[in-house]
């Protein structure tokens, strides 16, 4: 089919489906041309052209059918704006592959670092974005790319669908998605949440975690005395990765109350946190940080060379390196499992790891069951009469 033939189709498909812009042939290039937002006179249209600065041939089309796309999404959406397709930035990147997802993608972002919230913490936005919203959103922009369709409730659930079930993957990508189609006000199925259903400790998680014991003496594994401490103050107090190196730890010295304030600068911003068990300040020599903190290994925390997410992968090679038989995270999940069998309430342990309730519960469900379980055992048995 010759390109005369196969833009004629082009435009007559879009003609069928109310479309009204088209795609037009000028010399040897390819341009849009229709009903546009009139820059002098707000919420008006006028026939207008977008030159597309793209050769009048089998490629250029190809590329030229991706743009009208973009401009139909912003239009609908109504984030069209002339100095985003002036012939000055086109010129800049010709032949670049666009989806529609692209301008929505950036004006999400936009919106997400905007919120005073995320405003008081930088660094803790910049990895969430970039660990429970970046990977998704690529993913969808790949598929959109590769499946050739556009912007809607299909591409969402076919992003959502590569990811295997019961993975923490699936369930972080649906929350992201949500997140993102709220924004661009695509309506979701009441079903949406339960696409993510299945993960948690209990299922994808779920092995024998460490016992005390265990833990004590991988600590003994470790020659530098510097991520001993490390190790102590994750195992004790149920650190994230990061957060070893973002804490108040003025709390450990001798006439300190042994707690600890996670700052404000972490990815969940501040809470403080009790050791569970308080011995282990003794076995581990944490005191000594109360004291000095520069006790800890030297690791840049200066959030404007670094992120969260490269001083926490820190902490993770260094427990590959000296090769011990649990991860960073292991410590996190054990101390978790402990406030919950000394009974401490659920709302107060979560708010010690620096989640939500229904995070806390969703994760730890096997074991939170089993304790209120036993509670009600518990309390059933002492009303007997002997």
């Amino acid at each position: 089919m010759n390109l005369i033939n196969e833009l004629a189709k082009i435009n007559l498909d879009l003609w069928s489906k109310g479309i009204k812009l088209r795609i037009e042939r000028r010399r040897e290039l390819l341009n849009l041309r229709g009903p546009l937002p009139c820059s002098t006179s707000k919420g008006m249209l006028k026939d207008q052209r977008i030159s597309l600065h793209l050769n009048a041939d089998s490629e250029g089309l190809q590329e030229a059918q991706k743009m009208l796309e973009l401009v139909l999404f912003q239009l609908k959406h109504e984030q069209f704006n002339w100095d985003n397709w002036s012939s000055k930035r086109i010129q800049t990147k010709p032949r670049i592959r666009i989806s529609s997802s692209d301008a929505a993608i950036e004006n999400f972002k936009s919106a997400f670092f905007a919120d005073p919230i995320r405003k008081k913490s930088h660094s803790g936005a910049i990895t969430t974005w970039s660990s429970a919203y970046l990977p998704y959103l690529r993913r969808l922009k790949s598929l959109e790319l590769k499946m050739n369709c556009n912007l809607g409730i299909d591409l969402l659930n076919q992003t959502i669908e590569s990811y295997s079930e019961n993975s923490r993957s699936r369930q972080q990508c649906v929350i992201a998605l949500a997140a993102f189609a709220n924004y661009i006000k695509i309506e979701l199925p009441e079903n949406w949440r339960a696409k993510g259903n299945g993960y948690g400790l209990h299922r994808a998680h779920y092995r024998k975690l460490p016992s005390d014991d265990l833990i004590k003496e991988s600590w003994l594994q470790i020659p530098n005395p510097q991520w001993r401490l490390v190790y102590g103050l994750m195992a004790t107090y149920g650190l994230r990765n990061h957060e070893v190196f973002f804490c108040d730890l003025s709390g450990l010295s001798k006439s300190g109350d042994k707690v600890l304030r996670v700052l404000p600068g972490t990815k969940t911003g501040e809470h403080q946190v009790w050791p569970f068990h308080p011995s282990w300040n003794e076995i581990f020599e944490l005191r000594q940080l109360g004291e000095n903190p520069k006790y800890l290994p030297p690791i840049n925390t200066d959030l404007n060379t670094t992120t969260l997410q490269k001083v926490g992968r820190r902490v993770a090679e260094q427990f590959r390196r000296y090769n011990l038989p649990l991860t960073p995270y292991d410590l996190r999940h054990a101390w978790a499992i402990r406030t919950i069998h000394i009974g401490l309430p659920d709302t107060v342990a979560a708010r010690m790891m620096g989640h939500s309730v229904n995070i806390h519960n969703r994760t730890y469900h096997h074991w939170i069951t089993r304790r209120d379980q036993q509670q009600a055992v518990d309390t059933a048995l002492a009303r007997q009469v002997v």
